[in-house]
């Protein structure tokens, strides 16, 4: 049975294919994920992840680039694009914990990416979720007051 590991390594390569300009690996979505023995849960975890990342693509790039320092984001390789973009979808729109997710991308960069990726993934994903974080952490504060004064008008 295939790890979640191994079924975000799997979403990576999807991923990486549809930055390549394959943009109908999604019809080869089954088919890949049957190659690498991804099924059951792991497959329902691998869809969501892949089908999530595209569909909100924009705007994990517009986030990914907001946290480049001195970095072209068309400059950067596209393994390591993939694996940001699968992170950032996990950190910013999945909420999933931040450390957990930050290692696994270091993992998959250390497995299918170059020896200085491990470091700048895990800068960029850090910046991301440390901004999502405080951003929560705001929201949270806002909602809070509006329900103080709600209850003082009462």
């Amino acid at each position: 049975m295939a790890t979640r590991h191994q079924a975000r390594a799997a979403v990576v390569g999807l991923l990486y294919a549809y930055d390549l300009g394959n943009e109908t690996i999604g019809e080869f979505f089954e088919d890949i994920l049957e190659e690498k023995k991804i099924r059951n849960k792991q497959r329902e975890f691998s869809n969501h992840l892949f089908r999530g990342t595209i569909e909100n693509l924009d705007y994990i790039d517009k986030e990914i680039k907001k946290h480049l320092k001195g970095w072209d984001f068309d400059k950067i390789g596209r393994i390591e694009k993939a694996i940001l973009r699968l992170g950032a979808y996990e950190i910013l729109i999945d909420k999933n914990d931040r450390a957990v997710v930050i290692n696994e991308a270091i993992e998959l960069a250390k497995e299918l990416a170059d020896e200085k990726s491990p470091k700048f993934i895990n800068g960029i994903l850090d910046a991301i979720g440390k901004e999502q974080k405080e951003e929560s952490k705001n929201s949270e504060q806002e909602e809070s007051s509006e329900q103080k004064e709600e209850s003082l008008k009462e």
